[in-house]
């Protein structure tokens, strides 16, 4: 059981953790480069979960010898259509706003670290009613190297002003479990599109299936 005492603040990732957006992620991906004949698939998708978009795609026109639109028009692209999916279909995970009031009721800082531009992060923001219990949030486009690199979460804690050792990250891919544990964090792992058996999930200090089972093992 994690005791709450021993931290100050907890970090949450975005998509696939918050709300349901890997799928629409996946749909926008696959569609934007359909365009091209790009087979770009879903499980192309799945092991690139987590990770900036820009950097994904950089992967994918480097594999593809692409010789299409740049990687920044097509970042744009993907975007412009993964957030229209995410206003029009997107919903809550279950037990976020559980969770969050819990942590927010037990004194911590809450903030949100995600690999998602800041626009995206506003939108889903402001679509899951969270700013109430949110001290800020921070977008890894901010930084040299998104995750699995530590810096996105390193940035937040120092901006909430506390050290890396008294906060608690929730993930729910390998590349920000990885990201977590390398910034010197606590994490929880709540899998979406991964198996808990992961190896990359396996890396987490705990795993659950869920928020709610979270909640309820800090009430239990």
């Amino acid at each position: 059981m994690i005791d709450l005492s021993n931290y100050t603040a907890a970090i949450f990732d975005m998509d696939g953790l918050l709300i349901d957006s890997e799928p629409l992620w996946q749909d926008a991906e696959i569609a934007t480069y359909a365009q091209y004949d790009v087979p770009v698939t879903r499980e192309l998708c799945r092991a690139t979960a987590g990770r900036r978009i820009d950097e994904v795609l950089s992967l994918w026109h480097d594999r593809f010898d692409w010789q299409g639109p740049t990687v920044e028009q097509m970042v744009e692209r993907v975007l412009a259509e993964v957030t229209r999916l995410i206003l029009d279909r997107g919903e809550a995970l279950p037990g976020v706003h559980r969770t969050m009031r819990a942590l927010h009721g037990a004194g911590l800082k809450l903030a949100i670290a995600s690999s998602s531009p800041p626009a995206l992060i506003e939108a889903v923001v402001a679509k899951l009613a969270l700013a109430d219990f949110l001290e800020m949030t921070h977008s890894g486009m901010h930084e040299v190297r998104g995750k699995p690199d530590p810096a996105v979460f390193l940035t937040t804690a120092r901006k909430l002003g506390v050290e890396p050792g008294r906060c608690l990250v929730f993930e729910d891919a390998p590349a920000g479990v990885a990201a977590g544990k390398a910034a010197g964090m606590t994490v929880i792992a709540v899998p979406s599109v991964f198996e808990p058996d992961e190896p990359g999930i396996q890396a987490a200090d705990r795993i659950v299936t869920s928020l709610p089972e979270f909640v309820a093992r800090r009430s239990g």
